[in-house]
C-alpha cells in the first residue's frame, strides 16, 4: 500500500539526518507536503488529476545506550477529480509507527517498526480500510562511505488482497563527498523499497532524483458507486527535488516529475475485479517543508 510515497519520499530526506545526528534525549520532527498530479487520460473520454496533502509529527529518544525508540502520527489526504464517472473522490489516510533501534560498537545497525494504518475514502465505515504490519532490518558500516544490509515489510491486506512480505535492500553509499545513493523505507509514511540518488550543491542546497514502485489500496465509500468495495491506484513515481536547509533544524523543498506505468482497479465487496484501465504519465510538482527540534 502506499504512503502518499511521492510526498514522503521527498519530506523523510529533508530532515531524517537531523533526527538521527540528534543528542541523547528527545528529538522531535514536523514534516508537511502538498503534491499536484496534473490530467492524466485514463481513456479516449476520461481522465483525472489529484491533489494529494500529507502532514507528520514524529518523535524520537536517543539513549546513552546506544537504543532509540519513538512514535510517528501521520494524516493525509487525497483528492481525485474525474471527468465523467468517477469511481472514488476524497481518500483520507491515518498512520501511527513506532520505532526501536539500536547498534554495536562495530558499526551494526538494526530496526523494528510496526504501524496501524487506515486508508479509506471519505464515506467508508470507520473500521474500513484498516491495516497493520511492519518494518525490520539490519545494516553494517562496510566502510566509512557504505552502510548496506538485509531488510523486510510484512502488512496485512485490504478486500481480496492476502498479506504481503516483501524483503528488500538497505543501502546507504556516500559514493563522494557530495554524491550518494540510498534506499529503503519511509517510515509511516511509504512502504517498500525505493532509490533516490542525492547530490550535495553546498552546504544548503541539495538535489535528488527519487523512484519508487506504489500500490495504493483503499476502502471505497458505502454510498458511492461500489459500497463496500476497494480501490487501487499504482504507478511509479519519478521525481527531481531541490532542497534548501538553511540551518540543521529546517529544510525546505521543490520537485516535480511523473507518473509514469499507472494504473486504476475497482473490486466489488466480494473481491471481484469490476474495473482496471491504465493511465497516460502524469506529471507532478509539489512543495515540502521539514522542522527538527
Amino acid at each position: 500500500m502506499k504512503r502518499l510515497m511521492s510526498l514522503a519520499a521527498v519530506v523523510s530526506g529533508l530532515s531524517s539526518q537531523a533526527v538521527a545526528q540528534s543528542p541523547e534525549g528527545w528529538a522531535f520532527q514536523f514534516e508537511s507536503a502538498y503534491l499536484n498530479q496534473s490530467d492524466a487520460d485514463v481513456s479516449a473520454a476520461s481522465s483525472f488529476s489529484a491533489d494529494r496533502a500529507y502532514l507528520r509529527f514524529s518523535g524520537i529518544n536517543r539513549q546513552t545506550s546506544g537504543l532509540s525508540y519513538g512514535m510517528t502520527a501521520s494524516l493525509g489526504q487525497t483528492d481525485y477529480d474525474f471527468t465523467g464517472t468517477a469511481p472514488w473522490g476524497r481518500v483520507r489516510e491515518e498512520s501511527l509507527s513506532f520505532l526501536i533501534a539500536g547498534g554495536n560498537a562495530s558499526g551494526m545497525q538494526w530496526f523494528v517498526a510496526p504501524s496501524v494504518d487506515r486508508r479509506a475514502e471519505s464515506g467508508a465505515s470507520s473500521s474500513d480500510g484498516v491495516t497493520a504490519g511492519v518494518f525490520a532490518g539490519v545494516s553494517w558500516e562496510v566502510s566509512e562511505r557504505l552502510r548496506i544490509g538485509p531488510a523486510f515489510g510484512a502488512f496485512s491486506g485490504l478486500g481480496s488482497e492476502n498479506g504481503q512480505v516483501f524483503p528488500f535492500f538497505l543501502l546507504d553509499w556516500n559514493m563522494t563527498d557530495r554524491l550518494s545513493l540510498t534506499t529503503g523505507p519511509s517510515l509511516g509514511a511509504s512502504q517498500g523499497p525505493g532509490l533516490s540518488l542525492k547530490y550535495q550543491l553546498d552546504d544548503s542546497w541539495g538535489l535528488a532524483l527519487s523512484a519508487r514502485k506504489e500500490i495504493n489500496r483503499f476502502a471505497l465509500s458505502n454510498s458511492g458507486p461500489t459500497p463496500g468495495g476497494v480501490g487501487q491506484d499504482s504507478s511509479v513515481p519519478v521525481i527531481v527535488s531541490l532542497t534548501y536547509d538553511p540551518n540543521p533544524g529546517l529544510s525546505f523543498a521543490v520537485f516535480a516529475g511523473a507518473e509514469v506505468d499507472g494504473q486504476l482497479e475497482v473490486e466489488n465487496a466480494s473481491g471481484s475485479t469490476v474495473s482496471s484501465q491504465r493511465y497516460d504519465a502524469a506529471p507532478l510538482v509539489g512543495v515540502a517543508f521539514s522542522m527538527s527540534f
